[in-house]
């Protein structure tokens, strides 16, 4: 289980950028970004039918990417809700018994004492 999230999470980012350059590559109808990638270099990897095959790859691409998300969350769920070695050393240790007799009270706080300093000056005698 704990190496199955990390490898989960590799492929969900491969697919991620997989379908980013799927996309950019995919030849507009006003020529945009498609252009930039060179149009004919797809055409010649892919054929003529190269918008088809780039729509079936993103389809494809964007099915794993739900799918992956999905599996991604329900085994995150799962494993937020498993107790750890931790948790359950903690859960099943014996709780301490309080004391029957109250511990000695402390000594009661001392009021604070002004200070000199603090009273007002008295006004000066002659």
């Amino acid at each position: 289980m704990f190496i199955v999230l990390p490898v989960l999470i590799t492929v969900h980012l491969i697919v991620c950028v997989l379908i980013v350059l799927v996309v950019l590559m995919q030849r507009p109808r006003s020529e945009g970004l498609g252009a930039a990638f060179g149009g004919g270099m797809t055409e010649n990897l892919f054929g003529a039918q190269t918008t088809h095959v780039l729509a079936k790859l993103t389809t494809w691409l964007a099915v794993a990417f739900f799918s992956i998300t999905l599996l991604l969350s329900i085994l995150t769920s799962k494993s937020a809700s498993a107790k750890t070695a931790i948790q359950q050393e903690l859960l099943n240790a014996p709780v301490p018994q309080a004391s029957a007799a109250p511990a000695a009270s402390p000594a009661p706080a001392a009021q604070p004492v002004p200070s000199p300093a603090a009273s007002p000056a008295a006004p000066p005698t002659n």
